[in-house]
């Protein structure tokens, strides 16, 4: 067990050294990896952050039914027990036309203009949340409340909340594709990396060969360092962000401060940036494993 932990300690000293005595081109690559790596993580955190406003809001399909200034207490109380008994219908409150004008005037700039007016222009209404059902059985249930009696007008009100969860869907498929592409570079930059690093050292390698090196003593310092330069790239990348997070939330900070509002973008802490250096040092090790192995499978002896 020993002699294990020291050819891996060996492994890790030689991989330094590698770093060290090529500095200007190790930086370029981590640079290049950091870069690549900045791209998909960015998107990623902008639709969490996104994501996160959007839970706010009720996602849970809801209509609007809004009654006829003359509607009748019987056809009010006819529709509400229609309502209750369907069964795409989860809950059911009726808002007064006087319920409805008092929380107006609490808006502000609205209270002057309510005041002005002689009477209550606002109509008694039913808010329904519907189960999640199809769209058709929705319009069907709306098609179906525009004809009853005393039904004025029936609104779909959370519409548009579906149609962001889509949209933040399609951006994260959107991600997932980037970071295939990406991750896909990123093992080609490292591959190339220790290509080189492998002809360079061709000598060594045949020389060690000879004495008896087996082909796992050869490959380990390589995974090292395709590992080390991959979690170094991994840093650079989430320090690209922060930076990059930095200069946004300057002007996200002045545009939530007019709606009364502290949102900023977050960046990714703790486990999340653990495994984002964790999976950056996978990507370096695998693209050394790729690279080390079609050379000593070439040069091996037939």
């Amino acid at each position: 067990m020993s002699i294990w932990i020291s050819q891996h300690l060996q492994a890790v000293r030689s991989a330094f050294g590698k770093l060290a005595a090529q500095p200007a081109a190790s930086m370029l690559n981590m640079l290049v990896i950091g870069i690549a790596l900045s791209l998909p993580l960015g998107g990623y955190v902008l639709l969490a952050n996104l994501q996160g406003v959007a839970t706010r809001f009720s996602l849970e399909p809801q209509m609007s039914i809004f009654l006829t200034p003359g509607a009748l207490v019987t056809e009010r109380d006819a529709l509400e027990k229609r309502l209750m008994a369907d069964e795409r219908v989860s809950a059911v409150r009726f808002v007064s036309r006087e319920a409805a004008l008092s929380g107006l005037k609490k808006t502000e700039g609205i209270a002057e203009v309510i005041a002005a007016l002689n009477e209550n222009p606002l109509p008694d209404a039913f808010v329904v949340k519907l189960r999640d059902v199809e769209p058709r059985h929705l319009e069907a249930l709306a098609e179906d409340l525009r004809k009853r009696a005393g039904v004025g007008h029936v609104q779909a009100d959370s519409d548009w909340a579906k149609r962001l969860a889509a949209l933040i869907e399609i951006g994260r498929l959107g991600i997932v594709l980037l970071s295939a592409l990406l991750a896909t570079g990123m093992v080609a930059v490292t591959f190339n990396t220790i290509r080189l690093q492998v002809l360079t050292q061709r000598e060594e390698i045949e020389l060690a060969r000879l004495l008896g090196a087996t082909d796992a003593y050869i490959r380990r310092p390589f995974y090292y360092l395709g590992a080390l330069q991959g979690i170094a790239g991994g840093c650079i990348g989430l320090l690209i962000l922060a930076g990059g997070l930095v200069m946004l939330n300057r002007g996200v900070r002045a545009l939530s401060e007019t709606y009364g509002s502290g949102f900023q973008f977050a960046f990714p802490m703790g486990a999340d940036a653990l495994a984002v250096t964790l999976f950056a040092g996978a990507l370096g090790w695998l693209g050394a494993y790729q690279s080390v192995s079609i050379y000593l499978r070439a040069a091996r002896p037939r």
